[in-house]
């Protein structure tokens, strides 16, 4: 097992690493403090990014290029997409969670179109910038209580409910609504359906003022007979209760180590600036002590780097088996528990660390700790994670493990 990033992802981690220092970092306070204010500096970033994915010979890298790869029976080594985007977006969540969570055609809606679309879908909607809709007011990590309806009529189909917590809910192009066909039949029925800004019937209700990620919007969106035409339901419409919602489902599997990246990003920012500031104070920091003879807080880092370690491994294992077409939903949920805990202990802890340095607005730091605490709850969050690792280890359903 090569532990080292593949050279060929160089230039694209030098690249973000240049967006996260010289665009993010220096706007990063500036959106914070203007919530829901759109960055526009986001706008030359998207289209440069754009052009590399037309012209990119491997398929390009983002939320909406997540495919996964055709399985080559384990036998390959490929590194692909997801590993990309992992890398790229740890580097960017270096600079800032807020603002790559608004880069304009990466949405989550575009690794479900990504993830579960036909060729048709994904060539009519592929340069869509797409927001997801999932969570309801009486449907959180639960994916399967979802209560909103599509209801079949004639060449289309009407929606109606509520979804809150959306992320780009208001800036983005169209909505991924997860909605069941029929609530007696479970989450067989459950699926995703793309609603385009503008149909009638879908209604921004409200911007959320948030913790973190201020640079972000989120909103909660109505669906008041909202019709829109068949074509528009991603994947099979067919209802099958032995395949459940698997195809919506799978969109987790590629994002939620996205998501882990995202953790190790800002904890990695938070990690780093921590040890210059403690540096400062001619603290020995190195690494030629034992444990049980270093400064206290010289041992502290030191444990959090390697917490920090192991999660990155992790999150590189759950992409590199979706690249490689390998079942990873464990090892995807093991990744985003691990860093989500992670990203959020370090950060909190890199606060106290650095006293009024840390939670004082002269520095990121107290900004990086509330940024970090949503990267531990969006795409399930953790009690979730660990409930779908003990029932993937243990074997047993859903129905069978609540």
């Amino acid at each position: 097992m090569n532990l080292e990033i593949p050279k060929k992802f160089s230039p694209l981690i030098n690249q973000a690493q240049q967006v996260a220092r010289e665009v993010f970092r220096p706007i990063s306070r500036k959106y914070d403090r203007a919530e829901h204010e759109y960055p526009k500096e986001l706008d030359l970033f998207a289209s440069i990014m754009d052009g590399m994915n037309d012209g990119a010979a491997d398929g390009g890298t983002g939320a909406g290029k997540l495919a996964r790869s055709e399985s080559n029976g384990g036998g390959g080594n490929r590194n692909g997409t997801n590993m990309k985007t992992v890398l790229g977006l740890t580097e960017l969540c270096w600079g800032d969670v807020g603002l790559a969570l608004s880069i304009p055609r990466q949405g989550l809606g575009n690794s479900a179109i990504a993830a579960v679309a036909n060729e048709e879908q994904l060539a009519r909607l592929g340069n869509t910038w797409a927001a997801m809709a999932i969570t309801e007011p009486g449907a959180g990590s639960d994916s399967a209580a979802i209560r909103t309806t599509a209801t079949e009529d004639g060449d289309g189909y009407i929606l109606n409910g509520e979804k809150i917590y959306v992320t780009a809910g208001e800036r983005a192009d169209a909505v991924v609504v997860w909605a069941t066909l029929d609530r007696n039949k479970g989450r067989a029925a459950i699926k995703s359906f793309v609603v385009e800004k503008g149909t009638a019937g879908m209604t921004v209700e409200r911007l959320e003022k948030k913790l973190g990620i201020r640079a972000s919007d989120t909103a909660a969106i109505r669906f008041d007979n909202c019709r829109i035409p068949k074509e528009n339901l991603l994947g099979d419409p067919d209802v099958s209760v032995e395949k459940g919602f698997a195809g919506a489902m799978q969109t987790f599997d590629n994002t939620r180590p996205v998501v882990a990246g995202m953790a190790i990003g800002v904890a990695s920012a938070a990690l780093q600036k921590t040890r210059e500031l403690i540096a400062l104070t001619g603290t020995d920091l190195e690494y030629h002590h034992q444990t049980w003879t270093q400064p206290a807080v010289t041992r502290e880092l030191q444990l959090m780097e390697a917490e920090l370690e192991a999660a990155r491994l992790l999150t590189l294992r759950a992409a590199w088996m979706a690249d490689n077409g390998l079942p990873n939903s464990k090892e995807a949920s093991i990744a985003k528990a691990k860093a989500g805990r992670v990203g959020n202990m370090v950060t909190l802890r890199c606060v106290e660390l650095c006293g009024s340095l840390g939670y004082g607005e002269t520095e990121l730091l107290e900004k990086w700790a509330r940024d970090s605490k949503i990267l531990d709850i969006f795409e399930g969050t953790q009690q979730i994670q660990l409930l779908i690792i003990a029932r993937r280890l243990l074997g047993k359903s859903s129905a069978e493990l609540k």
